[in-house]
């Protein structure tokens, strides 16, 4: 890093957390409803912005290029959904988590089924985002890596303390509105990145295009019918409905920006104007990483040989080696201040649940306002300390894109299928939904550890369906037998 570089890092980086922990002394962010929704006043842009940046994060930013760089465009087919489900999430979802009395999507579950099925939605949805942010932070951790030479395990653990202190400080107008900042510069420096691969073709950017033809880098995956167990086109789409369904659907970080809205028209254009704007600027990244291999095939040895084995450092080694000076230390600054955001996002939405879920609704319903708060602020904690665990453990992995959609899909535990029988039917009884999801986990595990026959991120598919179809089976033998 030079120190033009360097000293761009350090000045955003530092005006970055500022400006996020400055809403610390804002009226609208005291109190709980302040900490967890804004108090309802937050513009549409901008939190279409916030769920645009939490789509995207460093886990699409750094691992999309890695994919497409080591195989094809087959990770495009994930962002092909995301618009198509976003509609679903806005005209079916949107409605319901605004009627609530509750700023818990969870608290929906215990209307229709009991307060079972309440805690196994809070507790499925702090594990997986948990697993969530470790990832985000292990690839940060790879990108300062690449940077300074620090060791991974020291940075995970710097970013995430620190990101705990922003998070606890700013509350969800902080997450909010530096997403947006963020989302602003991520988006001009792909485009700069993109820009400087073309220029910067060792034999032209036609010559490159051709080799990118011939060698097939831009196939969206194998449409094979009868392949079931591999990555191929069909398994990635399938799998990305159903996940990107559950995220925009029913996942805490998500339905709780919804509430952040001034009204519901609001909150349906945000979540459309933030997932319609993911399709095109996860397909710049994409593109990055094929221009990547052609701009690295074009010039033998410029890619030592520990970064070519860890396809994850290909694209910082690239920011680092070879951007002009200035644009380096911007998109660097920008990448960890993204990633921060994003888990500072997941951060907030898991202490909501704790508080609201947990505390709040078992152990003190009558807790008082500073009380609510202490428990939002040491929960933060508590999930941040156990972030850092996943990205500890989570260190050296092939890739850490791969890994996080089946973390994902595993540790979902057929959630959307229960919120589906929930909103499909009034006649499933909550024993019913019971043993409906007792189904729905166990088909889980068997596609994950003892099939072979299907890739492991169908097992949300699977999960989902049998959940579903086994509820309204019961439901139905239950009124023939009556």
């Amino acid at each position: 890093m030079r120190t033009v570089d360097l000293v761009i890092l350090a000045a955003y980086l530092v005006g970055v957390t500022v400006f996020g922990c400055s809403f610390y002394f804002r009226r609208s962010a005291q109190g709980t409803a302040g900490f967890v929704a804004g108090g309802g006043r937050v513009p549409s842009w901008a939190i279409g912005l916030s769920i645009f940046a939490t789509l995207v994060s460093s886990i699409s930013f750094l691992a999309l290029p890695a994919k497409a760089f080591a195989a094809n465009w087959n990770a495009l087919v994930f962002s092909f959904t995301v618009p198509l489900t976003a509609v679903v999430a806005a005209f079916a979802f949107v409605p319901l988590y605004r009627g609530l009395n509750s700023v818990s999507a969870y608290a929906f579950l215990e209307q229709r089924f009991g307060p079972w099925a309440r805690m196994y939605g809070s507790a499925c949805f702090l594990v997986m985002q948990t697993a969530r942010s470790g990832v985000i932070l292990y690839l940060l951790a790879l990108l300062l890596r690449t940077l300074f030479g620090w060791p991974v395990p020291a940075i995970i653990l710097v970013v995430g303390l620190t990101t705990c202190v922003y998070s606890m400080l700013g509350g969800v107008l902080a997450v909010i509105w530096t997403d947006a900042i963020q989302s602003i510069v991520l988006i001009a420096g792909t485009l700069l990145c993109i820009g400087v691969l073309v220029f910067a073709m060792p034999d032209g950017i036609g010559a490159a295009v051709g080799r990118i033809v011939a060698e097939g880098k831009m196939s969206l995956g194998s449409f094979s019918l009868s392949d079931w167990a591999s990555e191929t086109f069909w398994v990635t789409f399938i799998y990305a409905v159903f996940i990107n369904l559950q995220n925009l659907g029913i996942d805490q970080s998500y339905t709780q920006r919804y509430i952040s809205a001034k009204n519901g028209r609001d909150a349906v254009k945000s979540v459309c104007f933030g997932s319609f704007l993911y399709l095109p600027v996860t397909f710049c990244f994409v593109a990055i990483g094929t221009l990547l291999w052609a701009y690295y095939t074009g010039r033998p040895g410029a890619l030592p040989d520990e970064v070519a084995a860890v396809k994850d450092s290909v694209f910082p080694y690239f920011i680092v080696h070879s951007l002009p000076v200035g644009v380096t230390g911007l998109l660097v600054a920008a990448i960890v201040a993204a990633a921060m955001s994003t888990v500072s996002a997941t951060l907030n939405s898991g202490a909501t649940v704790i508080m609201e879920d947990w505390f709040r609704r078992y152990l003190r319903p009558a807790a008082s306002e500073r009380s609510c708060v202490a428990v939002l602020r040491a929960s933060t904690v508590l999930l941040g300390v156990a972030s850092m665990a996943i990205a500890f453990a989570v260190i050296g992995v092939e890739s850490a894109l791969s890994t996080w959609w089946m973390l994902q899909s595993v540790l979902s535990g057929g959630m959307l299928g229960l919120f589906l029988l929930g909103c499909a039917s009034r006649r499933v009884t909550s024993a019913q939904a019971a043993v409906a999801t007792l189904l729905g986990v166990g088909v889980v595990a068997w596609v994950v550890f003892w099939q072979k026959t299907f890739h492991a991120n169908l097992s949300i598919v699977f999960g989902t369906v049998v959940l579903f179809a086994s509820g309204l089976g019961l439901a139905a033998l239950r009124r023939r037998a009556s």
